[in-house]
């Protein structure tokens, strides 16, 4: 039993010393794009009740979540997805606001996916939400936003693969499909499965002409010449609507210079149903799952009594980290920490020292030197932890200075140091 307790769940996992460092690093570089377009931070509970990520909101089911009780018996669940917290506060803080919110945030949420997918069951997401703006404008920002944010972690060979879930909904409005048929007809699009989709339109009275659009539907993805495509499939006036819109989008992505990183794929439908029209992924090599999810939901805040059209997306941070690592693309840390070696005997003049160091910026670890430890361990130790420079306090009131970066060494007296600083 001691030894499994040094072991962490399935699905779960430690993150320390230089990955715990640069993943740091990313969230700080990715929240200052984040703000320089004017989104503020929120920061939302991990527990939420049940009913905040019910069915009928449309968000994960009910079975890959993990749930439990409180002391008077509500229901309640980690959070799966951060969306539905910060539309669930929108509403209670800001009900009566008229121009648009936006909204920063970072945080772990817990799914509990099947062993055998062999996914993370607890992530970290960063991302930012437009709410009370419904305009095109506004998909544009959002999708602008995403696209300087992964150009600021260091990618440089990405997609922002955009759909439009009207497009698919005008179909099914007009094909009557019942909503058991709706479900799997969702899947099997999603996961391009041609014959899969082939022999469920055959068994649903369909006209020719929605049955060609629903086969073809995987194979719309590619450069905007896919709108004009899709558009001589249908004459569906919600679908055709959804085209358009997504032209528009494109003219205004045109206008940010942006439209190199994006792409088109009609035949993208997530499973979260609060999804109300644009939804976009964003993919790049070394990760087999989209490194961005997102979309407009336009009804979501009304479940809590805000009518209020918004947009959003979540960056999955350790989907980034991964391709990050596998494109060998670096996350640049700082050497810039001083390690402070003293004996016992000086202890009373190497706590003001660092003491000093630290107010004026410095960053300053302290060892008590140890006669079991040789030098060499000490500078191997430096090394690994990304030490810029030792300062070795000396009984004759010398301090030596060992530069990390090239090895080289100067005395410098000990009083004088701790004068200047």
């Amino acid at each position: 039993m001691k030894q499994q307790l040094l072991h962490t769940p399935e699905g779960v996992r430690d993150i320390y010393n230089e990955e715990c460092a640069r993943k740091n690093v990313l969230q700080e570089n990715l929240h200052q794009v984040m703000q320089l377009y004017g989104y503020r931070d929120i920061q939302t509970p991990t527990i939420e009740f049940f009913d905040v990520f019910s069915k009928e909101i449309g968000t994960t089911p009910s079975r890959e979540l993990y749930k439990f009780f409180d002391r008077e018996g509500n229901t309640l669940v980690l959070r799966p997805d951060i969306t539905p917290s910060v539309a669930r506060s929108a509403a209670k803080y800001f009900m009566e606001e008229k121009l648009p919110l936006r909204m920063c945030y970072m945080g772990n949420t817990f799914i509990n996916h099947s062993s055998y997918q062999g996914r993370l069951k607890e992530t970290t997401q960063m991302g930012a939400e437009l709410i009370g703006d419904g305009s095109v404008d506004a998909d544009a920002e959002v999708i602008a936003l995403v696209v300087e944010a992964l150009l600021k972690a260091g990618l440089k060979d990405f997609q922002v693969s955009i759909g439009q879930i009207d497009f698919f909904k005008g179909l099914l409005e007009q094909a009557g499909i019942e909503e058991d048929t709706e479900e799997m007809l969702r899947e099997l699009i999603s996961n391009k499965n041609h014959f899969g989709i082939e022999e469920l339109v055959e068994e649903q009275r369909l006209s020719g002409e929605l049955k060609q659009v629903f086969l073809k539907m995987p194979e719309l993805f590619g450069g905007v010449a896919v709108l004009d495509e899709a558009k001589e499939l249908t004459r569906n006036d919600r679908s055709l609507q959804a085209l358009e819109r997504l032209r528009e989008l494109y003219e205004v992505m045109c206008c940010y210079g942006y439209e190199p990183y994006i792409s088109f794929d009609l035949g993208m439908i997530s499973k979260y149903h609060y999804y109300t029209g644009v939804i976009f992924r964003a993919y790049t090599y070394g990760t087999g799952d989209a490194i961005v999810k997102g979309g407009r939901y336009d009804n979501l805040l009304g479940h809590f009594g805000k009518e209020a059209p918004s947009i959003g997306f979540a960056i999955v941070i350790d989907q980034l980290m991964m391709a990050l690592s596998r494109q060998k693309i670096d996350i640049p840390l700082s050497n810039g920490a001083t390690l402070l070696l003293y004996e016992e005997t000086l202890r009373q003049a190497a706590i003001p020292l660092a003491v000093g160091l630290r107010k004026t910026g410095a960053q300053v670890e302290m060892i008590r030197k140890s006669p079991d430890h040789e030098l060499s361990e000490y500078l191997e130790y430096a090394r690994q932890n990304r030490i810029g420079g030792i300062l070795v306090l000396r009984p004759d009131g010398q301090i030596e200075m060992i530069h990390m970066s090239d090895g080289s060494r100067q005395t410098v007296n000990l009083n004088d140091l701790i004068e200047g600083v």
